[in-house]
């Protein structure tokens, strides 16, 4: 199999970490060469305003879900023949408590919406049994715990 990196960076500088006054920014550095920044949920630590535009952990795990949904779905159009020109998934994550009483993401709905071109279209059976076969090879999904719904948009 294979094995993927990333290393996330934080520093303090300045500020008062005891007192619990300190920015949640950091940097996650992927093997690929991508930097990208990322803070806690607005929802949990608000962003100070001097931080404009992060990526938090949960926004990052329901990305990687869909984007792991996406690729297999693509894979698996192509080789049956259909051209898809377009592919958009608002995916959402949802918080509450598992069923160990912990705060988690419990579910994820994919909302994956396909534009296809050329004479060979598929019909909404095939569509929907190229998502589930998707959801059964994503890694990211094979993973994880919380529930997993997918909705096809039309």
């Amino acid at each position: 199999m294979s094995t993927h990196t990333a290393t996330v960076s934080w520093q303090r500088g300045a500020q008062d970490f005891t007192g619990n006054n300190y920015s949640r920014a950091h940097l996650w550095h992927f093997d690929g060469g991508a930097v990208v920044a990322a803070s806690a949920s607005p929802a949990v630590v608000p962003l100070p305003n001097s931080v404009a535009e992060n990526v938090d952990p949960e926004e990052a795990f329901v990305a990687s879900l869909s984007s792991c949904h996406m690729l297999f779905f693509l894979a698996i159009a192509a080789k049956r023949g259909y051209v898809v020109d377009e592919y958009i998934d608002e995916a959402r994550a949802v918080m509450g408590k598992n069923d160990r009483g912990r705060i988690a993401v419990i579910r994820v709905t994919l909302r994956p919406r396909a534009i296809y071109s050329g004479t060979r279209m598929p019909t909404e059976r095939q569509v929907e049994k190229m998502h589930h076969q998707s959801h059964d090879q994503c890694f990211i999904a094979n993973s994880v715990s919380c529930e997993i719904v997918t909705e096809v948009q039309s």
